[in-house]
């Protein structure tokens, strides 16, 4: 089942499926909802799915699908490959991901190896899932002697002027620094990184 809001994306696909071999091309959705009502219907092998259109997200489409233990595999065929994308659609419960640049060898393969319930990711996207994997949590990556010492001036109400003047650096550095301290400690502002630093006895 083909899932896309583009009319001449579906067209393209539905002949493509059709002329080769060992596919049958069962139905089509223009949005997520209408794939969730539509691949309950069908029972498709295989759902390739959009990820952005209007009227219903293929994302939640995805995990509306894995909810009702609809049984067909969901290849996500998509232009986007940004983290914001691959990881919600592979955590949703898509079986695969591949770009819409994609050779139509390597899609008719892909939707063949998402039938057997074979995981299939295109390189980029594989990649970005290795870095996103590897990456520490917020909050468990240490602070660096450096961004203690400018936590322990934020502590004390210090400007990021007077930081940069006692520390001997620039308020652009001062600036670096505190970004990269919040990010450590999964905050977003001065009073939420002293809480959490104080929580966590980085501050005493």
């Amino acid at each position: 089942m083909i899932v896309d809001d583009h009319p001449v994306v579906r067209d393209g696909l539905r002949g493509m499926f059709e002329s080769a071999p060992g596919f049958r091309v069962l139905g089509e959705a223009a949005n997520g909802v209408e794939a969730v009502e539509r691949a309950a219907a069908l029972d498709p092998d295989v759902v390739l799915m959009d990820l952005r259109m209007p009227g219903g997200s293929g994302v939640d489409a995805i995990r509306e699908l894995t909810r009702r233990g609809v049984r067909a595999k969901v290849l996500v065929l998509t232009t986007y490959d940004t983290d914001s994308d691959t990881i919600p659609a592979i955590e949703a419960g898509a079986t695969g991901y591949l770009l819409k640049d994609a050779p139509r060898d390597e899609l008719c393969a892909a939707v063949r190896a998402a039938a057997e319930g074979r995981t299939v990711l295109s390189p980029a996207v594989a990649s970005r899932l290795v870095s996103a994997v590897r990456a520490p949590a917020p909050g468990n990556e240490p602070l660096s002697a450096r961004e203690r010492e400018v936590l322990a001036l934020v502590a004390r109400g210090t400007s990021n002027r007077e930081i940069a003047r006692e520390l001997f650096i620039s308020e652009a550095t001062v600036k670096t620094h505190l970004t990269h301290l919040y990010a450590k400690l999964g905050v977003n502002d001065r009073a939420a990184a002293v809480a959490v630093a104080y929580d966590r006895g980085i501050l005493g």
